[in-house]
């Protein structure tokens, strides 16, 4: 007895002196934060790392704009000349200073949306498209519906000032962030972190509005966008990519501006922290696969670092990859490896003598032929 006590207390006193020694962990800590809705997007893969709220109908402020840019960008000319007009001269909170009857190209509105959040270079852009405000939205809904397959999704304007129908999701948000990164001119504009605004009645120098762009860099941050209306509270939309890893975060309504970035830095460590993303090729052997069956491209997938995966096919020839605890986190559907034929050997053609050759044989006497050969051959 007095041998089990020694232990027991050697052990505890083991544990107090050296807090960092731990049992096995048995389910993985997510981060806590002060955001009403959030979500952590694996982009390659789709997998979600983290949600909260994520699906709950939300004001999302100017992320608006990233819907209006890679809309804009896939369905006008970035060379197109915009003219101002009075109503998005008009339009409130922050600009690029547009006036009335200015002209700029539809590219330069598109960074003035992106980085200073051009209201008014928003209401410009959508006008230019589609004839009003009103029209545009319609569109820029069709098209997230279509191309980024959001679900709940209904926007009022291009720019996120206040409407109470005005709505989206933080998923969706992701979805659309997701879809627009596939874009090289989008991604181009997303990740400045300045611009020179050369306009017609001033010029500047343009500055994300984005921390972890700037003043407080993020290793690995590629892009971003920030919001806030009092409705909303703040939203912050940041990219980050490192190896094989492009992370989304989403956050939605947090109190304070600081708080919005304390909880996207805890998500963005979160992702990369704790997954990684693992990639396939098709000249791979796997794991209780058939060798006559590959995969039909490169693939990707997301999981937990340090846990096991496992592959397996089934009778159709469908790829089953799942974690330690048996959850599929991929699948994909085999095709079997052609059979390598071997071209059939060409018969090579040789010219056959015909019987003129021969015809002196049949008239000469044998030793004739053969003296005449030998002393050509040889001299006479």
């Amino acid at each position: 007895m007095k041998k089990l006590m020694v232990i027991i207390i050697a052990l505890f006193t083991t544990i107090s002196i050296n807090p960092n020694i731990t049992m096995a962990e048995s389910k993985l800590d997510t981060p806590s934060i002060n955001s009403e809705a959030a979500i952590v997007l694996e982009a390659n893969t789709g997998k979600v790392l983290y949600e909260k709220n994520a699906e709950k109908s939300m004001y999302p402020a100017s992320l608006t704009k990233i819907a209006t840019a890679i809309y804009a960008i896939e369905n006008g000319d970035l060379n197109d000349t915009v003219t101002v007009s009075e109503k998005a001269y008009n339009t409130g909170g922050s600009s690029v200073f547009l006036e009335e009857g200015d002209e700029a190209t539809l590219k330069q509105l598109i960074q003035g949306l992106l980085l200073n959040s051009g209201n008014d270079a928003g209401v410009a852009i959508a006008e230019h498209l589609s004839g009003s405000v009103e029209q545009f939205s319609k569109d820029l809904n069709a098209y997230l519906e279509e191309k980024a397959g959001v679900e709940q999704t209904e926007f009022q304007n291009p720019h996120g000032l206040f409407d109470s129908e005005h709505r989206t999701t933080a998923k969706d948000l992701a979805d659309i962030t997701k879809y627009a990164q596939e874009n090289e001119t989008f991604n181009e504009i997303y990740g400045l972190e300045t611009l020179d605004w050369d306009g017609e009645k001033w010029d500047a120098t343009l500055y994300t509005h984005h921390r972890f762009m700037r003043e407080d860099p993020y290793e690995g941050v590629t892009g971003g966008k920030t919001g806030y209306v009092p409705q909303s509270g703040f939203t912050l939309a940041t990219s980050a990519s490192r190896e094989n890893m492009d992370v989304v975060v989403i956050t939605m309504k947090s109190s304070t501006k600081d708080l919005s970035y304390e909880d996207t830095k805890k998500l963005l460590d979160y992702g990369f922290e704790h997954y990684q993303t693992s990639v396939l090729k098709p000249e791979e052997e796997l794991p209780n696969v058939d060798e006559d069956y590959q995969l039909p491209k490169e693939i990707s997938y997301t999981h937990l670092k340090g846990d096991s995966v496992n592959t397996d096919m089934d009778e159709s020839g469908m790829l089953s990859i799942t974690n330690s605890d048996g959850e599929e986190i991929y699948s994909e559907q085999m095709e079997k490896v052609k059979e390598k034929t071997t071209p059939p050997e060409e018969k090579q053609e040789y010219d056959k003598p015909k019987w003129q050759e021969y015809w002196t044989l049949f008239i000469f006497p044998r030793h004739f032929w053969v003296t005449e050969i030998y002393e050509e051959l040889h001299g006479s």
